[in-house]
C-alpha cells in the first residue's frame, strides 16, 4: 500500500507574518524617534525647576535646551552618510543607548554646564532617529505609500512630545525633575529592548540585503556632490524647518511658561494646551500624508498648510483674552496645519536615488534641526525689555515681551510659503 503524498501548502501564518513584518519593523524603530522627541520637549516640563535650581534667565534656558539642536545640526548630515553605508539596526541601538545613558547623567547634573554636555551628547544620538526610520521605511514600503508611512512615524514622535507635556509636568511637580528624568531614561531602556528584538535592516528578499563592507572615498564624494547639488533637498529641509518652529519653541520650551504667565493657566492646564500641538500633528501627519499620496501632489498641500498655519498663529498672538477652550482649539489647529512639514520627507526621498536617501535626508535634517537655534533667540527677545520682575524665583515676562519673541513664528510661516512656491512637484513618483 502506497503512502499518501503530502502536498505542502503555503503557511497562512507565514503569509500574515510577512504582511505585518514591515509595520512591526518600522514602528518598533519609531520608538527611537518617540524617545528622542521626548527629550527634545522635556524642557517644557522642567524649565521653571531649572530656573530656580541654577538661577537661569530665559536666554540661558533657551541656550541649554538648544544644545540638543547644536549637536543634531552638526551630526545629522554625517548620520545620513553613515546610515547609507552601515547596518541601520546597529546604529539605532548604539545611538539610542548613548541618549539613554546621557539622560541618566543629566538627572545627576550639579551645574547647568554638565546638563548642557549631557544634552549635547543626547542630541548626537538624536541625529540618527528620523533618518533611520525613513531609511527603513524606504526599504520596507513602496514609494506610493511613503508619505502615509512617514506621517505615521512622525505621529510616534508626536506621542513622545505629548508625553513630555502633561505626564512629565505632573511627574516633575510630584517627584522633582531629577527623579522624573530617571523614569524617562528607564522607559528608554524598555524601548531599546523592543528595538533589539524586532528591528531588521531589510526584507530577506531584498537584493541589497548585505551592507557595504568597506568605505569608498570615491562613492562618498559622488554621493555628497549629488545630494548637495539637488535644490529639492535644500528647499524641502528649509520648508520643514520653518513650519516646525511651533514645536521647537512652544512645544519644547516656552509654551507652558507663556500660558502660565500670559493667560494665567495652572502648569497642568498649560501642559494640556501645549499638548494640543502634538495631538494636532498626530492627526495631521498621517491625514495630510494620505491626502498627498491620494491626489498625487506634494507642493500644493505644502503651500496650503503654510497659509493656514500663518492665520492660526496670528490668532493666538493678536486675539485678546483667549479662554482655555479657544486656546486648545487654536493650538490643536497649529499642530494640524504645520503637519504639512512631513511632506518634505517623501518629496526628498522621491527626488533622489534610493542609494542616496539617507544622505539627502541628512542635508534636509541639518536645516530642520537648525530651527532649534531659535530657542536661545526666543529667550533673548523675551528678555530684551524685561523689567526684572521675579515671581517665585522665576523671571516674569509681560504680554509685550511674549509678543516680540513670538513674532519669529509668523515670519517663519510666511517664508515657508515662499520656499514651497519654488519646490518642484514630484507627483509622488521616485526618480528611480
Amino acid at each position: 500500500m502506497k503512502s499518501a503524498t503530502i502536498i505542502p501548502f503555503p503557511s497562512t501564518t507565514n503569509r500574515q507574518t510577512q504582511k505585518f513584518l514591515p509595520w512591526v519593523v518600522c514602528f518598533s524603530a519609531a520608538l527611537f524617534f518617540f524617545f528622542e522627541f521626548l527629550q527634545v520637549n522635556i524642557f517644557n516640563a522642567i524649565t521653571p525647576s531649572l530656573m530656580k535650581e541654577f538661577t537661569l534667565s530665559a536666554g540661558r534656558v533657551g541656550q541649554a535646551s538648544a544644545y540638543y539642536f547644536y549637536a543634531t545640526m552638526l551630526f545629522v548630515f554625517p548620520a545620513g552618510l553613515i546610515l547609507d553605508r552601515f547596518s541601520t539596526r546597529k546604529i539605532i541601538l548604539f545611538a539610542m543607548g548613548s541618549s539613554i545613558v546621557c539622560t541618566f547623567f543629566f538627572s545627576m547634573a550639579n551645574s547647568i554646564f554638565a546638563a548642557e554636555i549631557c544634552r549635547f551628547i543626547t542630541g548626537i544620538g538624536g541625529s540618527f532617529c528620523l533618518l533611520s526610520c525613513i531609511r527603513l521605511a524606504s526599504r520596507w514600503f513602496p514609494p506610493r505609500r511613503l508619505a502615509f508611512i512617514i506621517g505615521l512615524i512622525v505621529t510616534m514622535a508626536m506621542l513622545g512630545g505629548m508625553v513630555a507635556q502633561t505626564p512629565m509636568t505632573v511627574l516633575t511637580d510630584h517627584f522633582g525633575w531629577r527623579k522624573m528624568l530617571i523614569m524617562d531614561a528607564s522607559l528608554g531602556i524598555l524601548m531599546l529592548m523592543a528595538i533589539f528584538f524586532l528591528v531588521k535592516d531589510r526584507p530577506a528578499t531584498s537584493p541589497e540585503f548585505s551592507e557595504p563592507k568597506s568605505f569608498s572615498w570615491v562613492n562618498f564624494k559622488e554621493s555628497l556632490r549629488k545630494s548637495l547639488g539637488n535644490p529639492q533637498n535644500w528647499l524641502g529641509g528649509l520648508y520643514t524647518s520653518l513650519l516646525n518652529l511651533p514645536l521647537m519653541l512652544m512645544g519644547a520650551v516656552w509654551g507652558s511658561l507663556y500660558l502660565v504667565q500670559h493667560h494665567h493657566l495652572s502648569r497642568t492646564q498649560a501642559s494640556i494646551v501645549t499638548s494640543m500641538i502634538f495631538i494636532g500633528t498626530i492627526i495631521g501627519s498621517p491625514l495630510i500624508g494620505w491626502f498627498s499620496d491620494r491626489i498625487g501632489l506634494r507642493r500644493m498641500p505644502m503651500l496650503f498648510c503654510a497659509v493656514l498655519a500663518l492665520f492660526d498663529v496670528l490668532s493666538i498672538m493678536l486675539i485678546p483674552n483667549l479662554g482655555m477652550p479657544l486656546l486648545i482649539l487654536l493650538f490643536l489647529g497649529l499642530g494640524l496645519f504645520t503637519s504639512g512639514q512631513i511632506l518634505s520627507y517623501p518629496l526628498i526621498a522621491e527626488s533622489n536615488s534610493k542609494k542616496l536617501t539617507a544622505t539627502a535626508e541628512g542635508i534636509a535634517s541639518s536645516l530642520i534641526m537648525a530651527g532649534g537655534m531659535t530657542q536661545p533667540l526666543f529667550g533673548i527677545l523675551l528678555g530684551l525689555h524685561w523689567n526684572h520682575t521675579m515671581v517665585n524665583q522665576v523671571p516674569f515676562y509681560s504680554a509685550q515681551d511674549y509678543l516680540l519673541a513670538m513674532t519669529i513664528i509668523p515670519v517663519a510661516f510666511a517664508l515657508g510659503w515662499l520656499v514651497a512656491f519654488f519646490i518642484k512637484e514630484t507627483n509622488c513618483k521616485s526618480i528611480d
